[in-house]
Order: structure tokens, then sequence, then C-alpha cells
């Protein structure tokens, strides 16, 4: 890392993703956050029933199970452990763990490591907490109304105001991210638009969910939302390596820019998604208690985790993103990358 200046999107895409980036350690994010994946294994098991029932809709016995943003592979790792007891006899299931980072050591070998997702696949892509760390350019508007870049510099995270913002930026934020007046920030999403809507072009049919952090063009913050974790705390973002850095999505721009086929999205938050795949924080029956102790304690405790999965004002608020994707041929290679992976 060198002491200068530049824009949010170069400093992070290095402090990220460069030699010696935050996501290229060994510990992996779940070092460092928790996760839906790692909160609870009822959401692998949501997911299997998701992958189930994509399935069902394609008409096939093998199907595709792309983790974009796949960490340590915990959430693919998940999905296979459920579903033995969720899936139909005869379902086959290949499945891909999208990552930058080496594979790690004694991971499931059905499970295939890339560093992309694989080209033409025909099932299930979720990305869960990739998005967010997509970096993008900050904005800031001066005195004067204009908008500008904001420059941070690598060393301390210091910032100053640069060059206007002009061209496809300066376009997005018209139409996604309107300023709030002098002093007001934005995370241009464009970027996140863009690699969501490469990751969607990758199937040739079926489904793909990003689930995140998320905001609406009505509902925006006004001074933005960057910020950095490390071990689990959230700190000042500084872009040297030492902490992830993230913000929150503008789902519904990365809804337009997806779209493909013809298919409209859908965005909803976690809580009406998981409800949707058999998820609720129900209590069990106090009935239960006397019948059956160690299965009421056992469903108590799994009424706890899905819970917190689908707790208002926590997991529950995340927005989930889902595009259909119909049955058509894969057009040959594109270029370039679908963005960093995530979480």
């Amino acid at each position: 890392m060198t002491d200068e200046w530049r824009g949010w999107q170069e400093a992070a895409e290095a402090a990220l993703y460069g030699d010696g980036g935050f996501y290229r350690s060994l510990e992996g994010p779940a070092g460092h956050f928790r996760t839906s994946v790692h909160a609870s294994p009822l959401f692998a098991a949501a997911v299997a029933r998701l992958l189930v029932r994509t399935a069902r809709e394609l008409g096939t016995d093998t199907v595709d199970l792309v983790d974009l943003g796949a960490g340590r592979a915990e959430l693919v790792t998940g999905v296979l452990a459920a579903l033995p007891s969720i899936a139909p006899a005869g379902l086959a299931v290949r499945a891909y763990a999208v990552e930058i980072a080496g594979r790690p050591a004694g991971l499931d070998p059905r499970i295939e490591w890339c560093a992309e997702p694989p080209p033409g696949a025909r099932g299930l892509l979720f990305a869960n907490e990739w998005l967010d760390n997509v970096p993008t350019p900050v904005a800031e508007t001066d005195a004067e109304g204009i908008d500008r870049y904001v420059l941070v510099r690598t060393a301390d995270g210091a910032e100053r105001l640069g060059e206007p913002v002009t061209g496809a930026d300066a376009a997005w934020l018209r139409r996604w991210w309107p300023p709030a007046g002098p002093g007001s920030r934005a995370e241009i999403g464009r970027p996140r638009d863009e690699a969501w809507a490469r990751a969607v072009s990758t199937l040739s049919a079926g489904l793909a969910v990003a689930v995140d952090y998320a905001h609406v063009r009505e509902a925006r913050p006004p001074f933005g939302t960057l910020t950095g974790f490390r071990a689990g705390r959230e700190v000042r973002p500084v872009p040297d390596g030492s902490c992830d850095l993230t913000s929150h999505v503008a789902l519904d721009a990365c809804a337009a820019a997806g779209t493909v086929g013809g298919e409209e999205p859908e965005v909803m938050d976690q809580r009406e998604a998981l409800r949707g795949l058999g998820i609720s924080g129900e209590r069990p029956s106090l009935a239960l208690a006397s019948t059956d102790p160690a299965g009421y304690v056992r469903a108590l405790a799994w009424a706890g985790e899905a819970a917190e999965l689908t707790a208002r004002g926590g997991l529950g608020d995340f927005g989930w993103l889902l595009q259909r994707v119909t049955r058509r041929p894969y057009p040959a290679a594109a270029s370039g990358t679908t963005g960093p992976p995530g979480d």
C-alpha cells in the first residue's frame, strides 16, 4: 500500500483484492464478520429448498449451484449437507464456489473452486453479501452544488474532494441517487450494476439471487454508508488492506441492470424470502414440551436461530433480489470479470 490519493473505487479494489488484500487472507471473511450463513444452518437449508425448487421449475434432474463470493465455501457446503433430507431421489447437483482466494484445505471434492462463475450454468446462482464488496466511486456535493469524486489517502483514510463527476457516473447519480444538497454523499453503484448484469448473464436458465444490505431510491441515506469491519467490529474505513470495506447496495438499480429475457426481477426483504422457504421464528407449541421434551428443546433452538435470520432491524431487513433467466443459449464468452467476490 502507498501513501497516495485515489478515488475510493480504485483504493478499495487494491485494499480488498490486490496482493496482500483483505480478501486474500487465509482466515477469510468469517474471521471478521458474521453473515446469515454463519448465523444458522437454517439459511443453507433454505437455499437448498430454493435449489430444489429451481430444478423443478427447469424440469431437470441435474442442476447447477453457483455460490458467488463464496468466502471459504460455507454456504455451498451447508447446502450440500442439507440436500439429502430435502432433495428428491435422483437429483444431481454440480456445485461451484466462486472466489479469488485459494481453495481451502479439506474442501468437499464435489465442490469445484473457480475464480469466475461457470458459463452457461443451469440452476441457481446465489450471491450472499457479494455486491456490497464490489467497490464503487464515492461522490460528495460541494458548497456550489457540484458532485465531486471523493479521493482517499491509502495510508490513513483521510479524504478530499477531486474532480467533478461526469459521464456515466453522473448519469447514474441523476437516475438513482440525486444529491441531497451540499455535503451529501453517495456511493455510485454503476460498477455493481455491471457486475450483477455480468453474473446473471452467465446463467443459461434458472434463478440468480443477490442478498445484501440494501436501500432504494426513495430512501437513500444522505451521507452514504461506506464503512469498515475488522474482527467483528465496525471501524473507520481505511483502504490499507487491514479491514473489510463495504457499503449498502442500491438493489433497485441492480435489479434494472440485471433484467434479461423479459423476466421482471423481484425484490423483497429476507424476512419474506425465508418465510417463503419454510423459515420463521415461531416458537414451538408448549404441548410438545410435555410429549417430547428433547424435541421441544431442539425446536426452540431452531426457532431462536430462525428469529435471528428474520429479525426486524437485523438480518431480516436484508434485501433479496431474485432474477429468473428463461432458457436461452449461452453467448460467446464475454471479456472482463464478474466483479470481485465478497463473503
